[in-house]
Protein backbone atom coordinates (compact mmCIF):
# COMPACT_ATOMS: atom_id res chain seq x y z
CA UNK A 1 0.00 0.00 0.00
CA UNK A 2 1.63 2.96 -1.11
CA UNK A 3 1.64 6.85 -0.14
CA UNK A 4 -1.27 7.77 -2.42
CA UNK A 5 -4.08 4.96 -1.15
CA UNK A 6 -3.00 5.97 3.06
CA UNK A 7 -2.91 9.62 3.74
CA UNK A 8 -6.41 10.18 2.14
CA UNK A 9 -8.01 7.07 4.12
CA UNK A 10 -6.83 8.40 7.28
CA UNK A 11 -6.61 11.98 6.56
CA UNK A 12 -3.06 13.36 7.42
CA UNK A 13 -0.27 12.21 8.78
CA UNK A 14 -0.98 12.61 12.43
CA UNK A 15 -3.67 10.68 12.45
CA UNK A 16 -1.44 7.71 10.69
CA UNK A 17 1.36 8.12 12.93
CA UNK A 18 -1.77 7.99 15.92
CA UNK A 19 -2.99 4.49 14.62
CA UNK A 20 0.47 2.55 15.29
CA UNK A 21 1.68 4.59 17.79
CA UNK A 22 0.15 2.53 20.82
CA UNK A 23 1.54 -1.16 19.43
CA UNK A 24 4.88 0.80 19.09
CA UNK A 25 5.64 1.58 15.96
CA UNK A 26 4.46 5.53 15.27
CA UNK A 27 8.07 6.25 14.29
CA UNK A 28 8.79 3.02 12.12
CA UNK A 29 5.44 3.74 10.20
CA UNK A 30 6.18 7.02 9.72
CA UNK A 31 9.49 6.28 8.01
CA UNK A 32 7.55 3.42 6.01
CA UNK A 33 5.31 6.26 4.76
CA UNK A 34 7.78 8.92 3.96
CA UNK A 35 10.31 6.43 2.66
CA UNK A 36 12.97 7.07 5.10
CA UNK A 37 14.70 3.67 6.61
CA UNK A 38 15.50 3.29 10.28
CA UNK A 39 19.14 2.70 11.25
CA UNK A 40 21.17 0.17 12.40
CA UNK A 41 24.04 0.11 15.01
CA UNK A 42 26.44 -3.06 14.68
CA UNK A 43 27.73 -3.89 18.26
CA UNK A 44 31.36 -3.31 18.47
CA UNK A 45 33.60 -6.15 18.92
CA UNK A 46 34.79 -5.39 22.57
CA UNK A 47 31.13 -6.03 23.23
CA UNK A 48 30.72 -9.14 22.35
CA UNK A 49 31.23 -12.29 24.32
CA UNK A 50 33.90 -14.53 22.93
CA UNK A 51 32.51 -17.07 19.82
CA UNK A 52 29.56 -14.82 19.26
CA UNK A 53 29.49 -12.92 15.79
CA UNK A 54 28.90 -9.33 15.85
CA UNK A 55 24.93 -8.53 15.62
CA UNK A 56 22.68 -5.44 13.93
CA UNK A 57 20.15 -4.34 15.82
CA UNK A 58 17.39 -1.92 15.33
CA UNK A 59 18.25 1.68 16.89
CA UNK A 60 15.22 2.05 19.17
CA UNK A 61 13.98 3.66 22.35
CA UNK A 62 12.59 0.99 24.97
CA UNK A 63 9.64 1.92 27.44
CA UNK A 64 11.83 0.19 30.66
CA UNK A 65 9.32 -2.03 32.86
CA UNK A 66 6.47 -1.91 29.68
CA UNK A 67 4.60 -5.41 29.29
CA UNK A 68 5.71 -5.31 25.41
CA UNK A 69 9.53 -4.89 26.68
CA UNK A 70 8.84 -8.28 28.57
CA UNK A 71 7.27 -10.36 25.79
CA UNK A 72 9.60 -12.31 24.27
CA UNK A 73 12.41 -10.06 24.49
CA UNK A 74 10.84 -8.13 21.98
CA UNK A 75 12.40 -4.72 21.05
CA UNK A 76 9.74 -1.84 21.84
CA UNK A 77 9.71 1.60 19.59
CA UNK A 78 8.95 4.16 21.95
CA UNK A 79 6.91 6.36 19.89
CA UNK A 80 7.91 10.20 19.15
CA UNK A 81 4.90 12.70 19.59
CA UNK A 82 4.43 14.74 16.59
CA UNK A 83 3.28 17.69 18.67
CA UNK A 84 0.73 18.04 21.83
CA UNK A 85 -2.63 17.40 20.30
CA UNK A 86 -1.50 14.01 19.13
CA UNK A 87 0.57 12.88 22.31
CA UNK A 88 -2.48 11.29 24.15
CA UNK A 89 -3.02 9.13 20.61
CA UNK A 90 0.41 8.26 20.36
CA UNK A 91 0.56 6.67 23.74
CA UNK A 92 -2.50 4.26 23.59
CA UNK A 93 -2.32 0.30 24.48
CA UNK A 94 -1.40 -1.91 21.60
CA UNK A 95 -4.57 -3.78 23.07
CA UNK A 96 -6.71 -1.09 21.69
CA UNK A 97 -5.66 -0.99 17.93
CA UNK A 98 -8.42 -0.78 15.26
CA UNK A 99 -9.09 -4.07 12.93
CA UNK A 100 -8.70 -2.40 10.36
CA UNK A 101 -5.38 -0.58 11.05
CA UNK A 102 -4.20 -4.13 11.51
CA UNK A 103 -5.44 -4.98 7.63
CA UNK A 104 -3.79 -2.22 6.70
CA UNK A 105 -0.13 -3.35 8.76
CA UNK A 106 -0.66 -6.84 7.35
CA UNK A 107 -1.33 -5.19 3.67
CA UNK A 108 1.63 -3.22 3.91
CA UNK A 109 3.89 -5.94 4.86
CA UNK A 110 3.05 -7.61 1.79
CA UNK A 111 3.59 -4.92 -0.65
CA UNK A 112 6.73 -3.60 0.89
CA UNK A 113 9.88 -4.22 -0.77
CA UNK A 114 12.23 -2.61 1.50
CA UNK A 115 13.64 -5.00 4.32
CA UNK A 116 14.01 -2.06 6.72
CA UNK A 117 9.98 -1.47 6.34
CA UNK A 118 9.47 -4.84 6.44
CA UNK A 119 11.19 -5.50 9.64
CA UNK A 120 9.35 -2.01 11.26
CA UNK A 121 5.93 -3.82 9.94
CA UNK A 122 6.64 -7.46 11.40
CA UNK A 123 8.00 -5.24 15.21
CA UNK A 124 4.83 -3.75 15.22
CA UNK A 125 2.72 -6.65 14.23
CA UNK A 126 4.54 -8.48 17.22
CA UNK A 127 3.67 -6.07 19.96
CA UNK A 128 0.28 -6.21 18.60
CA UNK A 129 -0.06 -9.96 19.06
CA UNK A 130 1.07 -9.83 22.98
CA UNK A 131 -2.39 -9.64 23.36
CA UNK A 132 -5.52 -11.78 23.13
CA UNK A 133 -7.53 -9.73 21.04
CA UNK A 134 -5.13 -9.11 18.37
CA UNK A 135 -4.27 -12.49 17.97
CA UNK A 136 -7.24 -13.68 17.43
CA UNK A 137 -7.73 -10.87 14.83
CA UNK A 138 -4.42 -11.54 13.08
CA UNK A 139 -5.81 -15.53 12.88
CA UNK A 140 -8.97 -13.93 11.17
CA UNK A 141 -7.71 -11.89 8.82
CA UNK A 142 -5.17 -15.08 7.63
CA UNK A 143 -2.14 -12.48 8.85
CA UNK A 144 -0.44 -15.79 10.09
CA UNK A 145 0.25 -17.51 6.87
CA UNK A 146 0.92 -13.56 5.72
CA UNK A 147 3.82 -13.02 8.32
CA UNK A 148 5.17 -17.03 8.11
CA UNK A 149 5.69 -15.95 4.57
CA UNK A 150 8.61 -14.06 5.30
CA UNK A 151 10.30 -16.99 7.44
CA UNK A 152 11.88 -17.58 4.15
CA UNK A 153 12.65 -13.84 3.26
CA UNK A 154 16.67 -13.76 2.31
CA UNK A 155 17.10 -10.83 5.07
CA UNK A 156 18.34 -12.58 8.51
CA UNK A 157 16.63 -9.83 10.28
CA UNK A 158 13.57 -10.30 8.64
CA UNK A 159 13.20 -13.87 9.78
CA UNK A 160 14.16 -13.22 13.05
CA UNK A 161 11.08 -10.58 13.22
CA UNK A 162 9.14 -13.08 11.59
CA UNK A 163 9.85 -15.43 14.40
CA UNK A 164 9.18 -12.79 16.70
CA UNK A 165 5.95 -12.11 15.90
CA UNK A 166 5.16 -16.28 15.51
CA UNK A 167 6.16 -16.77 18.83
CA UNK A 168 3.62 -14.36 20.54
CA UNK A 169 0.18 -15.48 17.95
CA UNK A 170 1.60 -18.96 19.17
CA UNK A 171 0.86 -18.20 23.31
CA UNK A 172 -2.76 -18.68 21.21
CA UNK A 173 -3.74 -22.18 21.47
CA UNK A 174 -6.09 -21.71 18.35
CA UNK A 175 -3.27 -19.97 16.81
CA UNK A 176 -1.47 -23.01 17.09
CA UNK A 177 -3.22 -24.90 15.16
CA UNK A 178 -2.10 -22.60 11.85
CA UNK A 179 1.36 -22.03 12.77
CA UNK A 180 2.82 -25.61 13.57
CA UNK A 181 2.35 -26.78 9.59
CA UNK A 182 5.82 -24.05 10.07
CA UNK A 183 7.77 -26.40 12.59
CA UNK A 184 10.00 -27.79 9.20
CA UNK A 185 10.98 -24.97 8.38
CA UNK A 186 11.81 -23.01 11.48
CA UNK A 187 14.00 -26.10 12.53
CA UNK A 188 15.88 -25.91 9.19
CA UNK A 189 16.64 -22.58 10.44
CA UNK A 190 17.76 -23.59 13.24
CA UNK A 191 20.30 -26.21 11.55
CA UNK A 192 20.99 -23.57 8.99
CA UNK A 193 21.57 -20.94 10.81
CA UNK A 194 25.12 -19.70 12.17
CA UNK A 195 25.31 -21.05 15.72
CA UNK A 196 24.17 -18.71 18.60
CA UNK A 197 22.54 -16.17 15.88
CA UNK A 198 19.47 -14.24 16.99
CA UNK A 199 17.50 -16.33 14.91
CA UNK A 200 18.25 -19.53 16.71
CA UNK A 201 17.37 -18.00 19.67
CA UNK A 202 14.11 -16.82 17.80
CA UNK A 203 13.43 -20.17 16.55
CA UNK A 204 13.85 -21.88 19.75
CA UNK A 205 11.44 -19.95 21.43
CA UNK A 206 8.55 -20.15 19.45
CA UNK A 207 9.54 -23.90 19.30
CA UNK A 208 9.22 -23.50 23.12
CA UNK A 209 5.72 -22.10 23.56
CA UNK A 210 4.46 -24.87 20.36
CA UNK A 211 6.01 -27.24 22.64
CA UNK A 212 4.48 -26.07 26.15
CA UNK A 213 1.58 -28.67 26.01
CA UNK A 214 1.76 -32.78 24.36
CA UNK A 215 -0.25 -31.52 20.92
CA UNK A 216 2.37 -30.84 19.00
CA UNK A 217 5.45 -32.28 20.96
CA UNK A 218 5.22 -35.47 18.11
CA UNK A 219 6.15 -32.46 15.39
CA UNK A 220 9.55 -32.39 17.38
CA UNK A 221 10.22 -36.09 17.34
CA UNK A 222 13.02 -35.98 14.91
CA UNK A 223 14.37 -33.13 16.28
CA UNK A 224 15.78 -34.13 19.37
CA UNK A 225 19.69 -34.96 17.90
CA UNK A 226 19.42 -31.36 16.59
CA UNK A 227 18.49 -29.95 19.98
CA UNK A 228 21.21 -31.98 21.55
CA UNK A 229 24.16 -31.06 19.58
CA UNK A 230 22.75 -27.65 20.22
CA UNK A 231 23.38 -27.94 23.64
CA UNK A 232 27.01 -28.52 23.41
CA UNK A 233 28.05 -25.34 21.05
CA UNK A 234 25.81 -22.86 21.84
CA UNK A 235 26.47 -19.97 24.77
CA UNK A 236 24.42 -19.96 27.71
CA UNK A 237 21.32 -18.00 26.33
CA UNK A 238 20.68 -20.51 23.83
CA UNK A 239 21.42 -23.49 25.73
CA UNK A 240 18.44 -22.43 28.69
CA UNK A 241 15.95 -21.94 25.50
CA UNK A 242 17.19 -24.96 23.85
CA UNK A 243 16.45 -27.08 27.66
CA UNK A 244 13.43 -25.14 27.97
CA UNK A 245 11.76 -26.85 24.62
CA UNK A 246 13.91 -30.56 25.76
CA UNK A 247 12.17 -30.33 29.49
CA UNK A 248 8.60 -29.90 27.69
CA UNK A 249 9.64 -32.87 25.37
CA UNK A 250 10.84 -34.97 28.43
CA UNK A 251 7.41 -34.29 30.39
CA UNK A 252 5.72 -36.39 27.87
CA UNK A 253 6.34 -40.57 28.44
CA UNK A 254 4.19 -40.84 24.73
CA UNK A 255 8.32 -38.79 23.60
CA UNK A 256 10.31 -40.81 25.81
CA UNK A 257 11.24 -43.81 23.06
CA UNK A 258 12.18 -41.31 20.67
CA UNK A 259 14.01 -39.22 22.76
CA UNK A 260 16.49 -41.80 24.86
CA UNK A 261 17.21 -43.61 20.87
CA UNK A 262 18.04 -40.26 19.34
CA UNK A 263 21.44 -39.95 18.84
CA UNK A 264 23.41 -37.54 21.12
CA UNK A 265 27.00 -36.12 21.17
CA UNK A 266 28.97 -37.76 23.97
CA UNK A 267 30.05 -34.38 25.60
CA UNK A 268 26.49 -33.25 26.74
CA UNK A 269 27.47 -35.36 29.60
CA UNK A 270 30.46 -33.20 30.79
CA UNK A 271 27.66 -30.39 30.66
CA UNK A 272 27.14 -31.83 34.43
CA UNK A 273 29.62 -29.20 35.66
CA UNK A 274 30.09 -26.93 38.70
CA UNK A 275 31.56 -24.78 35.92
CA UNK A 276 28.21 -24.79 34.11
CA UNK A 277 25.75 -22.00 34.29
CA UNK A 278 23.40 -22.68 37.45
CA UNK A 279 20.98 -21.29 35.15
CA UNK A 280 21.65 -24.03 32.51
CA UNK A 281 22.78 -26.66 35.01
CA UNK A 282 19.59 -26.60 36.71
CA UNK A 283 17.34 -27.38 33.93
CA UNK A 284 19.81 -29.79 32.47
CA UNK A 285 18.98 -31.44 36.16
CA UNK A 286 15.40 -31.66 35.46
CA UNK A 287 15.62 -32.99 32.36
CA UNK A 288 17.98 -35.82 33.89
CA UNK A 289 15.17 -36.25 35.72
CA UNK A 290 12.68 -36.82 33.48
CA UNK A 291 14.59 -39.22 31.80
CA UNK A 292 15.45 -41.27 35.02
CA UNK A 293 12.13 -41.47 35.49
CA UNK A 294 11.59 -43.38 32.40
CA UNK A 295 11.45 -47.34 33.14
CA UNK A 296 12.15 -49.31 30.50
CA UNK A 297 11.63 -53.07 30.05
CA UNK A 298 14.67 -55.41 30.28
CA UNK A 299 14.07 -56.39 26.62
CA UNK A 300 14.11 -52.67 25.69
CA UNK A 301 17.35 -51.72 27.69
CA UNK A 302 19.18 -54.33 26.10
CA UNK A 303 17.84 -52.87 22.71
CA UNK A 304 19.45 -49.57 23.40
CA UNK A 305 22.48 -50.39 24.43
CA UNK A 306 22.63 -52.03 21.12
CA UNK A 307 22.76 -48.27 19.89
CA UNK A 308 25.83 -46.78 19.67
CA UNK A 309 25.90 -43.35 20.86
CA UNK A 310 21.92 -43.13 21.22
CA UNK A 311 20.66 -40.64 24.59
CA UNK A 312 20.46 -43.61 26.64
CA UNK A 313 24.21 -45.26 26.81
CA UNK A 314 25.72 -41.46 27.09
CA UNK A 315 23.20 -40.44 30.20
CA UNK A 316 21.23 -43.57 31.50
CA UNK A 317 22.93 -47.07 30.90
CA UNK A 318 25.41 -47.89 33.59
CA UNK A 319 28.38 -46.79 31.62
CA UNK A 320 27.21 -43.48 32.03
CA UNK A 321 29.29 -41.01 33.94
CA UNK A 322 26.84 -39.03 34.44
CA UNK A 323 26.17 -40.80 38.10
CA UNK A 324 29.91 -39.82 39.30
CA UNK A 325 29.12 -36.57 37.90
CA UNK A 326 25.87 -36.00 39.44
CA UNK A 327 27.20 -37.40 43.27
CA UNK A 328 30.36 -34.45 42.80
CA UNK A 329 27.72 -31.91 41.89
CA UNK A 330 25.95 -33.02 45.65
CA UNK A 331 28.83 -30.36 46.81
CA UNK A 332 27.61 -27.39 44.82
CA UNK A 333 27.22 -24.45 46.42
CA UNK A 334 23.58 -23.51 45.44
CA UNK A 335 20.97 -25.33 47.59
CA UNK A 336 18.16 -25.57 44.93
CA UNK A 337 21.27 -27.71 42.58
CA UNK A 338 21.77 -29.88 45.57
CA UNK A 339 18.23 -30.70 46.13
CA UNK A 340 17.72 -31.46 42.36
CA UNK A 341 21.04 -33.79 42.32
CA UNK A 342 19.83 -35.67 45.16
CA UNK A 343 16.32 -36.17 44.37
CA UNK A 344 17.62 -37.93 41.10
CA UNK A 345 19.78 -40.07 43.02
CA UNK A 346 17.21 -41.27 44.99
Amino acid sequence: MGDGSITPRFGNMKALLGIVAGAGASYGLYKLISGGSFKRNKKSAATQSPGVRNRETIDVTLQPGSLLARVSGLDVVCPRPVDVASADIIHQSPGNIDPQHLKMLLSCLQTSNNPPDRCRILLTLGNCAAFTVNQNLIREFEGIHTIAGFLSDPVAEVRVQTLNALNNLCMNIQNQEHIKIYVPQVLELIEMSPVNSDLQLAALRLLTNLSVTDKHQHLLKESITLLLSLLVVTIEELQVQTLKVLVNLSSNPDMMDDIVQAPAPASVVLLFDARTAPAVLLRLLTFAGNLKDWRPSAQVADELRRKQDCLFRVMLDESSQLHSRLVQLLSHPDGEIQSQVARILT
